[in-house]
């Protein structure tokens, strides 16, 4: 009796232990995913079926927990302590700024596809459907009395894309830079609201019918137009080339036991599927397949220029955002001009 009833023990014992290590084997594995607002909608598609992918090649259940909003607000959120193990920005100075605090290890722009930037995008000149202030140029938005409607660029990595589009497709057309500075002035000064992020941006314009132009991305304007939206757009040139970059929270993930799927979810988003999914939304795809099928999508541009045209991302930071650099200049012009 004492043996059978130690044997009963042992296998009492044994049968829980499996099903311990049954129920931590099906225990979904929880992946933060930190981005900024405008992929949201693609991302939303992907994810589950990424879900699914996973779940089929390694029997492991994992989960997205997501959060949206300004990649500069995003990038401050990880630096303050959210545990974010994939961070997806609109700019790579904010991504420059996670590797500067020590989040993410140097070279990451060297670990995936297209510099680590899985969607990309131009810059577009939105205005009403009538084009009432006759809006046709990049010069046009300097013009006395035009309402501008931009993101704020301390918040917003688009808003900073403005702001390096004018100053980039000025200085491509040979003006000075003192004059592009005047010219940029000017535009700022004509702005009326500055929000919080690209799609709050598109939703004052078009929603709230404030404004008589909303500088944005191209794909923030395309989706509109899917959603209803009767505003019209136009993709002058010179432009500029917008690459949004993806990268791993290095500190967080070998603790959170996450490196391994958010790898392979990064990889997973360059693949037809998914650039066919961002494309849907509005964004541009390196992958020929899926140029060629959404060519309708995008009118081809002819001098397109990129950030390494004004010197790669440390002088644009430097020069245009550090503290009491070029950008911070033109609004205490703006500011002194409030004043008097």
């Amino acid at each position: 009796m004492f043996f059978l009833r130690k044997w009963g023990q042992w296998l009492l014992g044994a049968l829980l232990f499996l099903v311990i290590v049954s129920c931590n084997a099906n225990q979904a594995l929880e992946v933060n995913l930190v981005a900024f607002a405008s992929p949201a909608l693609a991302l939303k598609q992907i994810i589950p079926k990424f879900e699914e992918y996973w779940l089929a090649e390694t029997g492991q259940t994992v989960r997205f927990n997501q959060s949206y909003g300004a990649s500069g607000t995003q990038t401050r959120a990880i630096i303050d302590g959210l545990p974010a193990d994939i961070a997806f920005l609109a700019i790579p100075i904010d991504t420059y700024r996670l590797e500067k605090e020590g989040l993410v290890n140097p070279g990451w722009e060297e670990r995936f596809p297209d510099r680590s930037c899985p969607t990309r995008s131009v810059l577009v000149v939105a205005h009403r459907s009538d084009n009432p202030q006759q809006i046709k140029s990049w010069e046009d938005l300097a013009k006395p009395g035009i309402k501008i409607i931009t993101a704020n660029p301390k918040t917003s990595g688009v808003a900073r894309w403005n702001f390096l589009g004018l100053w980039s497709v000025m200085i491509a057309k040979g003006e000075s830079p003192e004059k592009t500075k005047d010219y940029v002035t000017q535009v700022f000064r004509n702005v009326l609201i500055m929000p919080k992020n690209a799609r709050e941006a598109t939703d004052i314009f078009t929603k709230r019918r404030q404004g008589d132009v909303l500088l944005n991305y191209e794909n923030e304007m395309i989706l509109a137009a899917q959603q209803g939206e009767k505003e019209r757009f136009i993709v002058p040139s010179p432009n500029l080339a917008i690459e949004n970059p993806i990268v791993i929270i290095d500190r967080n993930v070998d603790g959170r036991g996450t490196r391994k799927v958010a790898e392979a979810f990064i990889r997973y988003l360059y693949q037809e599927e998914s650039q066919r999914e961002f494309a849907k939304v509005g964004f541009r795809s390196s992958l020929s397949s899926i140029e060629k099928e959404f060519a309708h999508q995008f009118p081809k541009i002819n001098q397109l220029l990129t950030v390494e045209d004004l010197g790669g991302w440390e002088k644009v930071q430097n020069e245009f955002f550090a503290e009491g650099a070029i950008f911070d200049r033109v609004l205490a012009v703006l500011r002194k001009d409030s004043r008097s």
